[in-house]
């Protein structure tokens, strides 16, 4: 089990630009993908809200959540 620690709080008063959380996207199985790295694949596992496992043809790759390089087709 990994302890994750609770993201920092943005200040009001801070100079910088409060951090953007990307989105996360939602997959379902058997969605036909497009991945920045590996290219057109197919999701064949589904690890709610945490990861994907995708057939990329060639390879299988565990995909992680927010999947900013996975689009779905």
């Amino acid at each position: 089990m990994t302890k994750q620690s609770a993201p920092r709080r943005h200040l009001s008063t801070s100079p910088f630009e409060a951090p953007v959380v990307p989105i996360a996207k939602h997959f379902a199985l058997g969605d036909r993908v497009s991945h920045d790295q590996y290219g057109l694949g197919r999701v064949i596992g589904v690890e709610e809200g945490i990861a994907m496992l995708v057939d990329f043809g060639s390879r299988q790759a565990r995909i992680v959540s927010p999947y900013t390089q996975m689009d779905k087709l």
